[in-house]
Formats: structure tokens, sequence, C-alpha cells
């Protein structure tokens, strides 16, 4: 069997074993001492590595604007079988007064997916409540554009404050409720762990785009030209400690604290400079031992921030015959592309058009997380099937949205 898949076209192979080093792996978060390597993994033929990439990860489909013109892919994945991925996606269509606006957005969750989980289900909802505040007291009429990047801003400002809100009501001495059913510890944990968050607006019209960031997740717009060449364009900034703007900004708001930043992460312990519900962890943790070493340096909270920075990008409708593409993707594919994101993606622009016999593989966002992983089977066999007792990559999520 001939199979048209990834970046080329291949023959169905039967699986056979193989050896693959720690470097061997685009983004491997293992290192020497995870060995021995090399390490077994099945090399599988294109039909069964496209399906088992498929069955590994969770991906979904959704069409919007009129007519279902438009459509949003998104895959999370994880391909280690004993760790539940802290990564998620959220893709919505908002009903606003008769018309549609477009929600996407991925979540990188730290420590633990307690607040990834929440962030997932709840920040559409804040969105939602905000834009129908918003156009109702405009009475209907044309919000503009700078407006609506303020609303977007509050409203997921308002998710972090909704979490500080619970907790804050809580006393220490009933955080630990697990004889009685556990919900105070539930709203704790909520601050106790966290998300990044990159999230995308589409308007009804289809005529502007606004992004909200928070943390190391990444936007990129991949426009064709009139010319059948693409244009790259990355919309968003990393808030870490890569990022000389946020440390300062962190230095500046804590004057007379020199571990306010410490080996570029926030008082030492936390990489993200801007992130979901770590805003408030310092007043209300002190008791969980694993803060110890962070709280020492914690005096005047909070440190990290959850005002979100907010772009807003046009759409020009006399470009539409031209495809546009947004990718939003958490900082393990970035990972795995490492200085090759831009190779990665145009490999996945030219093989777009190309069919394969297995489910899942008409979702864009799958195909280009297979381009990621290697762009052929053995790659991506690799990435799939090592034989190891801790996982070898970061979660991984994306969603490709045509504009």
């Amino acid at each position: 069997m001939v199979l048209s898949a990834g970046s080329g076209v291949y023959r169905q192979a039967q699986p056979s074993s193989s050896q693959a080093s720690h470097y061997d792996i685009p983004g491997s978060i293992c290192s020497s001492e995870d060995g021995p390597w090399p390490r077994p993994f099945t090399s599988l033929g294109a039909t069964e590595a496209w399906k088992k990439l498929s069955h590994t990860s969770d991906h979904q489909s959704m069409l919007y604007g009129a007519n279902g013109r438009w459509r949003a892919d998104a895959v999370n994945f994880q391909p280690f079988p004993d760790a539940r991925s802290q990564d998620r996606y959220a893709m919505q269509r908002l009903n606003i007064g008769g018309r549609m606006w477009t929600f996407t957005a991925v979540f990188d969750g730290h420590l633990g997916d307690a607040t990834v989980e929440h962030a997932a289900y709840h920040m559409p909802i804040i969105v939602r409540e905000f834009l129908e505040d918003m156009t109702q007291k405009h009475g209907g009429h044309i919000v503009p554009p700078p407006l609506i990047a303020d609303m977007f801003s509050n409203s997921i400002r308002s998710f972090d404050e909704a979490i500080a809100r619970d907790v804050l009501e809580l006393y220490a001495s009933i955080l630990h409720d697990h004889k009685s059913g556990g919900n105070n510890f539930k709203k704790a944990r909520l601050c106790m762990y966290g998300t990044t968050a990159l999230v995308a607006l589409v308007d009804p019209d289809h005529e502007n785009l606004w992004l909200a960031n928070l943390g190391d997740c990444q936007g990129v717009m991949i426009s064709e030209t009139a010319n059948h060449s693409w244009n790259f364009e990355i919309l968003t900034t990393v808030h870490n400690g890569e990022n000389v703007r946020e440390i300062e900004r962190v230095k500046r708001e804590h004057p007379g604290e020199p571990e306010c930043v410490v080996d570029s992460r926030v008082l030492g312990a936390i990489a993200p400079f801007r992130y979901e519900s770590y805003t408030i962890c310092t007043l209300v943790v002190t008791a969980l031992h694993h803060w110890e070493e962070f709280l020492v340096r914690n005096f005047t909270p909070p440190y990290i921030s959850s005002t979100p920075e907010v772009t807003h990008y046009p759409l020009d409708p006399s470009q539409r015959s031209l495809p546009k593409y947004l990718v939003l993707c958490s900082d393990g594919f970035t990972d795995i592309c490492g200085e090759d994101q831009r190779r990665v993606i145009e490999r996945w622009l030219q093989h777009l058009d190309s069919s394969a016999d297995c489910g899942g593989a008409s979702n864009l966002a799958l195909q280009l997380l297979w381009q990621g992983l290697g762009g052929d089977p053995v790659s991506v066999s690799r990435a799939l099937t090592l034989d190891s007792k801790v996982p070898w990559l970061d979660d991984i999520s994306i969603v490709v949205q045509s504009l």
C-alpha cells in the first residue's frame, strides 16, 4: 500500500524494533542520566504511525463563519502512557446577540492539571459574559477595537481574580477538608498550581483578531502573498526570564528585593512571569512544604502578573482569497521544532493537500504535529514508541485556525 502522508510518499512496512538515543528525539526532555541509551522503539510504517499518532492525541475540529467557510483544528499530545497531559485547548463559537464570535485558546499547566482544566472550561464562559455586557452597553453599535482589547484583557484578569476571591474566603485551618468532601481544598489548589494562556478572539464580521497572551505560548500568523510565497509573523512575546523587559518589570515593581528574580525565575521558582492563578498563591499556601524555598523570598506579592499582553490584528477582507493561518501552540511544540520551526511550518504547508487513508489526517494541527516530530514515519515512531520509564517529551498543544 502507498500512503501520501507527512513529508512524502511512503510504502507501508511491518513494524520493526530499532534503537534511539535521547538526542535523536526533537525537543527531548531526557538526558544522559535517564539512560541507559540507546533505548528501543518500534519503527512503524506510515499508516500505522498516523493511526497511532491520531489515537495517542486528543484532537478535534470546528467549522465557523458563514457556511463553515473557516475551520479550527486542535491537538493535545503526550506520548508517555503514564503521564496525563497538563496542556489543554479550547475552541468555541460564542453567540452574542445573534452574532457569532470565535474563541480559540491553548493553555499550558504547571505542577498539575487543576488550574489548566479550570481555565479551559471557564475562560470561554467569562469572555462570553464580558462580550455580552459590552454589547449591551453599546446598544448593538460597533465597538472600536481598542475597547474590545481592554474588555478582553479585563475578562482574563477577572478569571484570576475569581480564583483569588474563592481562596481568600477560606481559612487556612479548613483548607484540608478531605474528610468532608474536599470542596475547600479543590478551590485552594487552583492557586497552588497555574497555567499559561494564549487566547484568540475573532469578531463576527471576520475583520479583526485579538490575541491575549500570558506566559510562554506562541502565536504565529502564516499568510500567503499574491506571488504565492508565505509570510511568517510571530505575534506574541514570551513572558519569562528570556525577556529582559519582564525581568525589569518585576524588579521595578519590587524595589529593594534583589531576590525577586533569581536565575531568571520569579523568586527563583517559577519560569513564567505572567500566569493565571500564581498571582495570589503566595498569600495562601504558606504551610505547604514544597513552597518553602519560594516563600522565603516572598515579601510583597504578587510577583507574577495576570495582566495579558493583548495584540490586535486587522483581517483585510480584500485578502480573503489568499490562505491565512493562525497557529497557537504551547512551548512543547516550539521545543520540538527548535531553530527549525519555520522549516517545519514550510514543510507542513507543502503537504496541506496531501491525503491519507487514516483517521485524523485531515486535522491541520495533527498534520503540523507530524511535521514537528520529524515529518517521516521513523521519526514519528521514535517519538511515539520509545521504551522509557520516564516522559521524554513535554506536553504539546496546538490550534491551527484558518482566517
